[in-house]
């Protein structure tokens, strides 16, 4: 039963990747067709880190009521038609209008399915279940470049992955009984959710807080702006730039993947320090003058890097924070790490227009000391 829910649970992970990539490869497309600046995807983009924000902050609450299988049936059944509405929209007040349920409902999804792999799951479990997402996430825009090549365009990609999202929906329906079966559907309504005030008055829970807010905003900022320092900067050409940001997400992936089986001999902390490090050596690479193969390598180093870092601090919430609900705790770090998603990309725009885009590697090692420091005082203040 265990490992056929577990299976479910992976699936539910890919497929919560799966549209999270498909904005960026079908925006160049999209926003010509509906007529607004290539810009405006950042406001489509909010609007969903605001949903996700929400209803990660209320996830406690919807499971204590509802239990974990049906807030992700529901939220799985939530972003799937949501999607197929950005399928149907032909503008962009439509597309501001489908992003709203598509944030609340992926929200809901992630907070609660990590707060369930980290409270019944070994801490390689979690690392493969955020490698499912990586892979949700490469495959989002072959689908969508699969449409567009195929004589199709963007509306078919988004209605393809609706369809996966709807057919993932009647699994999870068709498996509640699985979820049935394990003591948590008991646990998970008993106590009482925290209030944001309540939480944050935990010990470390603002440590934690910071900790996750610069784990995101150190990934996103370098999805986003690496391609456009490698070739403003390094002067390297725009294809082998791009190939190169792409092999950041890879290195998170394929780092996940290869993460669930060193947690076998370290544990979380270890784990997130040894990924602070191996990121503490890819950012020393960006910034060396010597070589940009050595600039090169240091982008995927620093996708390594990552891998564990994530996973690894959301595993050890429920044992650090023994005590406490871990599903409220787990909401607000999923809501801190939207938020570092959500402003931390864009205000490095605005450095990149008062300054230069040179202060990429600058940027990234001052969001980076500021996680070692997080993560360091949690580990006191929790220990």
């Amino acid at each position: 039963m265990t490992d056929s829910l577990l299976i479910i649970i992976y699936l539910a992970f890919i497929s919560l990747g799966l549209p999270d990539s498909l904005l960026g490869s079908a925006w160049p497309v999209m926003h010509q067709q509906i007529q607004v600046p290539i810009s405006a995807s950042g406001i489509i983009f909010m609007i969903i880190s605001v949903g996700t924000v929400i209803s990660s902050l209320n996830s406690d609450r919807l499971i204590r009521r509802f239990g974990t299988a049906k807030v992700t049936a529901v939220s799985t059944l939530t972003t799937a038609l949501a999607l197929f509405g950005f399928s149907l929209s032909g503008s962009f007040a439509s597309l501001c209008l489908m992003a709203v349920p598509y944030g609340l409902g992926a929200g809901a999804i992630d907070a609660a399915l990590n707060n369930y792999v980290a409270v019944h799951y070994a801490s390689r479990h979690m690392s493969w279940l955020h490698c499912m997402w990586g892979v949700g996430a490469m495959t989002g825009p072959f689908i969508m470049a699969a449409a567009l090549n195929n004589g199709s365009n963007w509306h078919a990609g988004y209605r393809r992955v609706s369809l996966l999202q709807l057919t993932l929906t009647l699994v999870l329906f068709a498996t509640l009984s699985l979820w049935k079966n394990t003591r948590n559907s008991e646990e998970e309504k008993k106590g009482r959710s925290l209030s944001l005030k309540e939480v944050l008055l935990i010990p470390g829970v603002k440590e934690m807080m910071i900790t996750f807010f610069c784990y995101c905003a150190m990934e996103q900022t370098s999805g986003l702006w690496a391609s456009s320092w490698l070739v403003n900067v390094k002067g390297i050409d725009a294809p082998t730039a791009a190939r190169f940001a792409s092999l950041f997400y890879i290195g998170i992936t394929a780092g996940r993947a290869l993460s669930g089986f060193i947690t076998l001999k370290l544990n979380d902390t270890q784990m997130v320090r040894l990924g602070l490090m191996i990121i503490t050596l890819g950012s020393i690479l960006l910034i060396q003058n010597f070589s940009d193969a050595l600039c090169l390598a240091g982008l995927v180093i620093i996708g390594l890097g990552c891998a564990p870092v994530y996973p690894s601090l959301i595993h050890s919430t429920p044992s650090r924070f023994a005590g406490s609900p871990s599903q409220s705790i787990i909401g607000v770090q999923m809501a801190s790490a939207y938020v570092g998603n959500t402003l931390m990309p864009p205000f490095f725009g605005l450095l990149v227009r008062l300054f230069d885009v040179s202060l990429f590697p600058v940027y990234l090692i001052v969001i980076l000391l500021l996680m070692v420091l997080g993560h360091e005082r949690l580990v006191r203040k929790t220990h």
